[in-house]
């Protein structure tokens, strides 16, 4: 037998951790490595959070998983927490990002669809952006342009069709008579770390209002205090209708919420929808842990000061390596260092040679996505070991 056992879709990296320190992750053979890409974006209290782990303990004693069909009082005060700090008026549980965002595709299809004596079955498309990653279940891939997503997949499913990110004429032009909404994220992560200008994000909401569609955005990656507002659609000053939110939420707990208006689920009537797992006391411990930590002023500043701070010194260090690195972008402790050369072979080096861990993202960039705990000592000790790993690089020209 020659296939692993882990199914092999990963080229998985020779780092093996087996124990996490704050913001260090320590492999089997005792390499620490100073984490910045916190699991993608998801262990934003760092490896070793006291109020995480023991709301996790706690409640592992006492009841993990019943389902859904009985009354939740953990799963209750979590959506009450998300609803009290947001737009939304209502919320549905899952287990990832994936499942929080098909959730938001049938609820803007079901706003059309299951509306009643005013139902209407042709509106059922929604208006994606080019570069855009939304998962890989079959309908988060066909919402994505993205061809290497595609490949093996084929057919893809129907109802999805793709405007350049960021050209609100773009998206305009492609409102149809079976369009029900918009499905964007405020900032594309794997797409380079891009955030979508006031313009697009506030003409979106105007269109969506004058057509009576659905706004959903996906903040998946950018949501849960990441860009130092609890969601990125605050810093635009727009509210949108479906919101779906993971990663962060659960703190490395698996958990992810699809939040809406009242008017937006409309359609999600008893039995429209459902999941086993999600919801699951376990689940609603970690993240009523990781809001009562976060979503609060005093934390959000301090992420704001953080990345700030982040970002004032990137603009230093960028002007020392001019062949190298082009800008910095991002919001918040969600940065992207976007590259003048192909941006893996760096982001290898930074690993391997200097127990610095990134994330690689498209458009030459390396995503910056730390604990949203780190102090000024993890800030430095980040410097070093970037500076060290931009001074020892070798460009490999292409063959």
């Amino acid at each position: 037998m020659s296939i692993t056992p882990l199914m092999p879709v990963y080229p998985r990296c020779g780092v093996r951790p087996v124990r996490g320190e704050h913001c260090h992750l320590i492999d089997e053979d005792g390499t620490r490595y100073l984490d910045f890409a916190s699991g993608i974006a998801v262990n934003l209290l760092g490896h070793s959070h006291e109020g995480l782990i023991g709301a996790i303990q706690r409640q592992a004693g006492t009841l993990m998983h019943v389902s859904n069909l009985y009354g939740s009082p953990q799963g209750e005060k979590l959506a009450q927490m998300l609803v009290d700090h947001t737009f939304g008026d209502t919320v549905f549980f899952t287990n990832s990002g994936a499942e929080a965002v098909e959730t938001a595709i049938k609820c803007a299809r079901a706003y059309h669809q299951n509306a009643g004596d005013a139902g209407d079955a042709s509106r059922f498309e929604l208006i994606t952006f080019h570069n855009a990653f939304h998962g890989r279940t079959m309908a988060t891939i066909s919402a994505s342009n993205q061809t290497k997503m595609h490949h093996g997949f084929s057919p893809l499913l129907d109802g999805f069709k793709y405007a350049p990110f960021d050209d609100l004429e773009a998206a305009r032009a492609l409102i149809g008579p079976h369009t029900a909404g918009f499905l964007v994220e405020p900032i594309q992560g794997e797409g380079g770390i891009r955030p979508a200008s006031q313009e697009f994000m506030s003409g979106l909401r105007a269109l969506a209002d004058e057509h009576d569609l659905m706004l959903a955005l996906d903040e998946v990656q950018c949501g849960v205090a990441r860009t130092g507002t609890l969601y990125a659609y605050e810093q635009y000053g727009i509210e949108p209708d479906i919101l779906a939110t993971a990663k962060g939420i659960g703190g490395g707990f698996p958990l992810g919420a699809c939040i809406a208006t009242e008017k937006a689920a409309r359609g999600m009537t008893f039995g429209t929808h459902g999941s086993t797992y999600g919801g699951n006391p376990l689940a609603m411990a970690a993240g009523t842990a990781v809001m009562e930590a976060v979503a609060n002023d005093e934390f959000l500043s301090q992420v704001r000061e953080k990345g700030e701070r982040l970002r004032k010194g990137f603009e230093q260090f960028i002007g020392n390596y001019p062949e190298l690195f082009e800008l910095v972008r991002g919001m918040g402790l969600m940065l992207g260092l976007k590259m003048k050369v192909e941006s893996r072979p760096f982001f290898v080096h930074l690993r391997d040679n200097h127990q610095l861990l990134t994330v690689a993202a498209g458009d030459n960039t390396i995503r910056i996505i730390p604990p949203l705990v780190i102090g000024d000592a993890e800030i430095d000790e980040f410097f070093d070991k970037l500076s060290a790993g931009a001074a020892s690089f070798k460009v490999t020209e292409p063959a």
